[in-house]
């Protein structure tokens, strides 16, 4: 049976233009034609109507960093500890159908513990549960220097970190044909971490967390086995050593400078910036964060160098791809996706309709489809996003739940999931007793403060 659906204004994503009058046949979940809507009626008259003609239609949103099995955690703890492999792994299907109705059809969840990521990605495929089209990695390659090796050397890393600790890079090819033979599409590594050369005049001063030639080793063996590397890497010497090894996507790049800017264009890497999660940070955190002590003032600082470097390197032609980093307590699932877009426009110099390309096409081509997500077109997925506004106009307007009139993946409308289920029984597990040190003075402070210290 096929379906014809009239469109109010069409942006494919396969330009910066929108159209009018537009419809589109689906035939099997698949884009079979796009062109006028007269046209069109008149050569498929039995077709089944849906009518969005006082719609805005888009491709679904394509989000490559969305952590499937975070939990919406508060603490890093809560990633790596308080919770079974298995129950992170139906809570992160439960969290990829919240993102579904978001309007995000294609994600990518780059780290994740075991095969989490895998194990989600193959039950959506099977057509077990409904969710979005699924790019995976594995847990993120370390060394004793990266983001994911959390924990003293005296207590080790738990087998259910989302990061892989290598020691030589012996090690490092063998997790990463580890990790192909069980499925994942992609192979993501920890560039960096939060150590910092002291003496440095270079950019952040982040310590890259493994040298040039060890970059280069992994970054080889994963293209010889056929799939994409993904690197985090925040600091100047991380992404430049990215950039040269020729990795894929390059997450967040926030001091990335002129040498690594070339290097980029050179080799072929994108960056996605996933400002969402440092933007929010400074934004909404409160006096009882612990992020307030501190590191939210230091978001801002790294978002304002992000801003000024990655609008220099969007002009020069790097490829952007759109992130929001979901997954934590400050980017829950299905809230702050379209976020990335309003920060795109806002800071780095991007139009409306640059973003929704970033959103849409940019990032569909590198999601382990074959090129079938991210634009309209014949031969394409028909993964639909309607939208009651226009954010050509005002990009805000994906952020606005009221305006996701409806969600397709594959042509079939996705029914809303409104269940609300309480943090304490899915995600929030660490047994954190005190935020404060209540020595006298701290308490006497509180005295004069607040009127419930002391009540019984």
């Amino acid at each position: 049976m096929s379906t014809l659906l009239k469109c109010g204004t069409l942006f494919t994503g396969n330009s910066l233009e929108a159209a009018s009058n537009q419809s589109i046949l689906i035939e099997e979940g698949i884009v079979r034609e796009v062109g006028a809507s007269v046209e069109l009626a008149k050569r498929h008259p039995d077709a089944e109507v849906m009518d969005f003609s006082g719609y805005f239609v888009m491709p679904g949103l394509c989000d490559y960093h969305t952590h499937l099995a975070y939990g919406n955690a508060k603490t890093e703890e809560d990633i790596d500890i308080y919770s079974p492999v298995e129950f992170r792994a139906l809570r992160g299907l439960f969290m990829a159908q919240k993102t579904l109705n978001a309007g995000v059809t294609s994600l990518c969840n780059p780290g994740g513990p075991s095969r989490v990521g895998v194990s989600i990605r193959d039950a959506v495929n099977a057509g077990m549960f409904d969710g979005p089209r699924i790019t995976t990695t594995g847990a993120y390659l370390t060394s004793h220097q990266g983001l994911t090796d959390w924990y003293p050397t005296w207590i080790g890393q738990p087998e259910t970190s989302i990061g892989h600790l290598v020691r030589n890079p012996f090690e490092a090819v063998e997790e990463i044909r580890s990790q192909v033979k069980d499925g994942v599409d992609a192979v993501k590594i920890a560039m960096d971490g939060t150590q910092v050369h002291f003496l440095s005049d270079k950019g952040s001063g982040l310590i890259a967390a493994f040298d040039q030639d060890e970059t280069m080793r992994m970054a080889k063996e994963i293209r010889r086995l056929g799939r994409r590397s993904i690197a985090h890497a925040r600091g100047r010497e991380a992404v430049l050593y990215c950039a040269r090894a020729g990795i894929d996507v390059i997450f967040h790049g926030s001091w990335i400078d002129e040498e690594g800017i070339e290097a980029a264009l050179a080799n072929h890497s994108t960056l996605c910036p996933s400002l969402t999660l440092l933007v929010n940070n400074y934004e909404f955190s409160q006096p009882t964060d612990a992020a307030s002590r501190g590191w939210a003032d230091w978001c801002k600082h790294e978002a304002e160098i992000a801003f000024r470097n990655l609008g220099t390197a969007f002009k020069a032609g790097v490829p952007i791809l759109c992130g929001s980093e979901s997954g934590f307590a400050m980017t829950p699932y299905g809230e702050w996706h379209a976020k990335e877009l309003e920060i795109m426009v806002r800071y780095i110099g991007m139009s409306p309709a640059e973003a929704l390309r970033s959103a849409t096409a940019v990032t569909g081509a590198y999601m382990a489809d074959g090129g079938k997500s991210g634009t309209v077109a014949a031969g394409r997925n028909a993964d639909l996003l309607i939208v009651d506004g226009n954010p050509l106009r005002d990009i805000r307007h994906l952020l606005e739940a009221s305006r996701i009139r409806c969600v397709l993946l594959g042509g079939k409308r996705i029914t809303s999931q409104d269940r609300v289920i309480a943090a304490s029984r899915i995600s929030d597990f660490a047994q954190l007793y005190w935020s404060d040190i209540y020595t006298r003075d701290r308490v006497a402070e509180l005295l004069r403060t607040t009127s419930t210290v002391g009540r019984a």
